[in-house]
């Protein structure tokens, strides 16, 4: 079988398996890519991720994960929905990628079938699937596949859905027809950098973590947010999409056809009150098997209590 024949089968199957965008990158050492996240890193813009520092062999070159490998499977799963955000000050802000099932699970069921094909389809073959859960520079590689393309504000932009996208990854031995990388369409824009509350995008194609409401709300442990923040949190308690609800190409995002990304009861307006006084037992029961559990109930009743005390302090100005 030749690879145009292969790549073409793997294309047709993920689709099937409802991935909304399939490309394919030569497995080799990242190089550009690889020395701008040593600059990151080395700014110190990962903040408390130490977890970013290890793995750094591992993390540029995927034929370090599987010995021999030829091609890294880009895979993108579309999770729009077209709910919006309430406007009443009681209610709190989930990030729209938190409104379903966690992507992990879902994309990790679909990741392992695709696998799980491949071994059939392709005997002998060696693969390793990855969402989000290792060291694998994702976004790199879905550029190099030709998926879409890093925005200024660091997610990557498809030129059909927006940035409203999960992406996935399966490492393989299987030699594969490559795809062009993406051009950059986001031109002189920078609606996103303008837009950021905290001035997290120092830069374009920059992130500096230590500003990020996302990093604040999600993976920053402190018993208390940084003050300085406070202001710019808004009504945010679990990430924050400013940077992608202004963004021009997001005008072509489509309702996924997933019904596991559909919002779950209470996700898109989130009583504040009771999130500030969850018990852990609630916090677990309400938010299993979605994203918002890696904050954690002591994080969600510390984000919620900014918000609430935040407003308090405008009302006695």
């Amino acid at each position: 079988m030749s690879r145009a024949e292969a790549s073409q089968l793997i294309r047709r199957k993920a689709r099937h398996l409802g991935f909304s965008h399939v490309g394919f990158a030569h497995a080799e050492a990242l190089g550009g890519e690889a020395a701008l996240l040593r600059e990151w890193l080395g700014r110190g813009y990962h903040a408390e991720m130490r977890w970013m520092e290890g793995n750094t062999a591992r993390r540029i070159d995927p034929r370090e994960i599987v010995e021999g490998a030829e091609s890294v499977i880009c895979l993108a799963m579309n999770y729009y929905t077209p709910h919006a955000h309430s406007d009443s000050r009681s209610h709190g802000k989930i990030s729209r990628y938190a409104w379903g099932d966690d992507y992990h699970d879902v994309m990790g069921e679909r990741l392992q079938e695709l696998e799980e094909w491949m071994q059939v389809e392709f005997p002998g073959v060696r693969t390793r699937r990855y969402v989000d859960t290792g060291p694998v520079m994702e976004k790199a590689w879905a550029v190099r596949a030709g998926i879409g393309w890093l925005g200024k504000h660091s997610n990557v932009i498809t030129r059909d859905r927006g940035s409203w996208i999960f992406l996935g990854e399966i490492i393989t031995t299987l030699p594969l027809d490559y795809d062009d990388a993406m051009r950059d369409y986001c031109g002189t824009c920078t609606a996103c950098m303008d837009a950021c509350p905290t001035g997290a995008i120092p830069e374009p194609y920059v992130i500096d973590a230590n500003r990020c409401i996302p990093y604040l709300t999600i993976e920053y442990r402190g018993e208390d947010l940084p003050a300085e923040f406070h202001e710019g949190l808004g009504r945010w308690v679990f990430g924050c999409d400013i940077c992608q609800d202004v963004c021009p190409w997001n005008s072509f995002a489509a309702e996924t056809a997933d019904p596991s990304f559909q919002p779950r009861e209470g996700a898109v307006r989130p009583n504040l009150g009771t999130l500030a006084n969850l018990s852990d037992e609630d916090f677990r029961g309400r938010f299993r098997g979605s994203p918002v559990a890696r904050a954690k109930a002591k994080g969600m009743r510390r984000n919620a209590r900014t918000v609430l005390a935040q407003q308090e302090s405008y009302t006695d100005r």
